[in-house]
């Protein structure tokens, strides 16, 4: 087996407006990144589009409908100055839909060892009722309980190290005892949310917030002193990455200071945990990462490892 990677030409087509930071050069980079021979050995396939079931996974039938009705047939329609769906948005989402319910079969039936879904609008602050933060659709929210509904999986692990606090992901799985969502992310930023005292009603919510400045030494003690432990006591059937590598030093949207090592090094460590408890099951979705080299070296970085399975 082999670390299956997901993406489709669709997700260029989630059109934003000039000098929005969630471009489809992210994904123009990454399909660089992916095409250069020390990826031969990877697993491709296509996203298949998703669709209105599986967004209601983790949203409810109203507020699924409320997205399809906004989607324009030109221009723009801007739920906040800086969410906005374009003509092409709506496909996108639902292929990032589709993509991570394959990555999730692909893992549960032995296809592949783990998986990757370069995709994009990302995912991890649409909360269950509201759009916001560049994210329509919970993407890691709704592989989480796709596992749940098709394989039985009784325990999940989301870990998200996107710089900025996923408060979607966090606010779907608020009250659940079975889905451990876990996040380092830079404190005080956008969205606001992510305190250490914020747990969830059954200490299922673990936040280790970081500070401007923080770099690769403090990310780690953030992962071996307070996440890691947590996941490993989960004792997963399936651990999903929200990787976003918006942490990288040269990002523009936020000051700490990690470099493509440390993701490699947080990756393995998931790995490791993976292979005692979900014989090694990950799923990594992308997320935010918008300085395009930073993107590039820890994407590639991240994949990297994840292959050596």
């Amino acid at each position: 087996m082999t670390t299956l990677l997901l993406t489709h030409e669709a997700f260029l087509g989630h059109a934003v407006p000039e000098g929005h930071p969630e471009r489809p050069d992210r994904l123009r980079v990454l399909q660089q990144v992916f095409s250069d021979e020390a990826f031969a050995p990877l697993m491709r396939a296509e996203a298949p589009l998703g669709g209105i079931n599986l967004a209601e996974l983790a949203h409810p039938a109203e507020y699924v409908a409320t997205i399809e009705k906004l989607s324009p047939d030109r221009g723009f329609a801007g739920i906040d100055p800086d969410t906005l769906m374009s003509p092409g948005t709506l496909e996108a989402t639902y292929r990032s839909l589709g993509g991570v319910v394959r990555a999730v079969d692909a893992v549960f039936t032995g296809e592949a060892a783990n998986a990757f879904l370069a995709a994009r609008p990302p995912g991890h602050h649409a909360e269950a009722r509201r759009a916001m933060g560049f994210c329509f659709f919970n993407t890691a929210a709704i592989a989480a309980r796709h596992a749940q509904k098709a394989y039985g999986a009784e325990r999940i692990a989301i870990i998200d190290w996107d710089v900025h606090h996923g408060n979607g992901t966090q606010d779907i799985f608020w009250s659940d005892r079975d889905v451990m969502y876990a996040s380092t992310h830079q404190m005080p930023l956008y969205p606001g949310t992510g305190e250490r005292s914020e747990t969830g009603e059954h200490g299922t919510i673990v936040n280790a917030p970081l500070r401007a400045g923080d770099g690769g030494e403090a990310f780690r003690a953030a992962m071996e002193a307070v996440i890691l432990p947590r996941i490993a006591a989960h004792r997963p059937d399936l651990i999903i990455i929200s990787a976003g590598f918006d942490a990288h030093r040269r990002d523009p949207l936020a000051n700490l200071e990690l470099e493509a090592g440390d993701f490699v090094r947080a990756t393995r460590q998931l790995m490791e945990i993976a292979d005692r408890h979900c014989e090694g099951r990950i799923v990594s979705v992308l997320e935010g990462g918008y300085d395009l080299v930073g993107l590039a070296e820890s994407a590639s970085a991240h994949v990297t490892a994840l292959m050596e399975r």
